[in-house]
């Protein structure tokens, strides 16, 4: 596929993305760039919401995967179900009762300012980090497909990238992100199913034979239960599932601001329980996908594997071109769409929590929102070009890597909030909430040699989560 080509199809989704966030955005006011005046149909959420959750990470990374660990990940999504019961039943009921527009106001209620800012701090740095982490691996595949076929840099793909992205999210706010993610949604799902049909094709496969070749592979497994000490256990991925859901949907202001958007509490609920079995549904596809572009790659020669085996094959030529079509769709819908979500989450969490709107006008907190909104594309970008100059791991392992240590306190504070009536002295919540991470960091590099070979996986978020639960009752108030 040329780089012309490559520009062509990124540019006409650019087009499309920006009609819907003009659409989505007219006569748009601080509640509608907030919550979305909390007017959006709970059935439109929930699949934008399929979208929202899956990024340009998941896009590529879920399918090249399947040579490693094979559908294994769904023992991941077994937990993401719990997870998201466990938000729409427990947390968004709480969230509605206070009438939050940021979820860390809760904290604030509960325990006081210091623990608010610790998590709205927490947040900022997690939701920086991750969506970079996403954005890097979409910029990395346009830097190999069009700006290096035409010699320019990569900051300079950086750059473009973030521009597009602050002129999708910056009058529509979470309406033009919902919009977003379901033109995004539609467009991944389309994708991925074209790219099945075709591949499929190629190698001489109906729908038994695409059945009988994922089977025969020996990439179909989906449960290890015989060795703990294996990433790939049962109950860590389960466990690991469960938990990372719940800090990185149920306590993360960017995909919980979705859910707010609706009507009401029943609305919240009936989008989350239907979207995790629309996700699972879909990730489901992803990994048969991965069956089959690892075939696909063997039979035709291509010595591609992990992030790089699905736009390898997508490119290669072997295919039509409409393949490598629809994987830039896809890949470009995924990134834009979730840097446009982590932008307006982190204006919105910057904007109430850090800064505060108190005693402000609407003139003065809008002013603000647009100035901090331009900063956090900025930052965005640079940490971005630095990621690139450090990234030496899978993109998706790196993201929940990134989670455990810094959604684990958030998770640790509201389990305690919500588990306990008790009062913690608040000037000290910082401080546990930083000294966790560091438990967990020093038992995972030494828990090969302490703990008879166990390797920590997602579990550490549980675990990491724990220390400040215990940290909470340490500093707690006596009656």
């Amino acid at each position: 596929m040329s780089a012309t080509a490559v520009l062509l199809t990124v540019i006409a989704y650019f087009a499309a993305m920006m009609v819907v966030s003009w659409l989505s955005g007219r006569g748009n006011d601080n509640a509608g760039f907030f919550t979305g005046a909390r007017k959006s149909k709970w059935w439109v959420v929930a699949f934008a919401m399929i979208g929202s959750t899956m990024s340009g990470v998941t896009y590529v990374s879920v399918p090249g995967m399947v040579g490693v660990s094979g559908f294994g990940y769904l023992q991941m999504c077994l937990g993401f179900f719990v997870g998201y019961l466990v938000i729409a039943f427990v947390l968004t009921p709480i969230y509605f009762r206070l009438n939050l527009v940021s979820i860390y106001g809760y904290l604030d209620q509960r325990f006081g300012v210091s623990s608010y800012k610790t998590g709205a701090w927490f947040f900022f740095i997690s939701k920086m980090l991750g969506a970079s982490v996403r954005l890097f691996l979409v910029c990395l595949t346009l830097q190999l497909l069009v700006f290096d076929p035409f010699g320019l840099p990569f900051w300079l793909n950086v750059v473009v990238s973030m521009l597009i992205v602050l002129a999708y999210t910056f009058r529509g706010g979470v309406k033009s992100v919902i919009s977003g993610d379901t033109l995004k949604t539609f467009c991944m799902i389309v994708s991925v199913v074209l790219c099945i049909v075709f591949i499929a094709r190629d190698l001489g496969l109906d729908g038994s034979g695409i059945l009988s070749t994922i089977g025969d592979s020996g990439l179909s497994r989906v449960f290890w239960f015989d060795d703990v000490n294996h990433p790939q256990f049962f109950w860590k991925q389960f466990l690991g599932g469960l938990f990372t859901v719940i800090a990185m949907t149920g306590l993360d202001q960017d995909l919980m601001q979705r859910t707010l958007a609706c009507k009401n509490v029943r609305d919240s609920q009936k989008n989350l329980v239907v979207s995790v079995i629309m996700q699972i549904a879909v990730i489901a596809m992803f990994l048969s996908l991965g069956v089959l572009l690892s075939v696909f790659a063997a039979h035709n020669g291509i010595s591609a594997t992990g992030d790089k085996l699905f736009p390898a094959v997508a490119t290669s030529g072997l295919l039509p071109p409409v393949v490598g079509v629809l994987f830039i769709i896809g890949l470009v819908s995924c990134a834009y769409s979730a840097g446009g979500s982590a932008l307006t989450s982190l204006t919105t969490s910057f904007t109430i929590d850090i800064i505060g709107t108190a005693n402000k006008s609407d003139e003065q907190v809008t002013s603000v929102r647009k100035k901090v909104h331009i900063a956090m594309t900025v930052l965005m970008g640079v940490t971005i070009v630095v990621f690139n100059l450090l990234n030496n791991t899978s993109a998706i392992d790196a993201v929940y890597k990134l989670a455990s240590y810094t959604y684990g306190p958030l998770l640790g504070l509201f389990a305690f909030g919500i588990l306990t009536r008790w009062k913690v002295r608040d000037r000290w919540v910082p401080l546990v909430a930083f000294l966790a991470p560091l438990l967990c960091l020093m038992l995972q590099l030494n828990s090969e040699r302490w703990f008879g070979g166990y390797k920590f996986s997602y579990e550490l978020l549980l675990l990491n989560a724990g220390f400040t639960f215990i940290g909470l009752c340490l500093i707690r108030r006596r009656a």
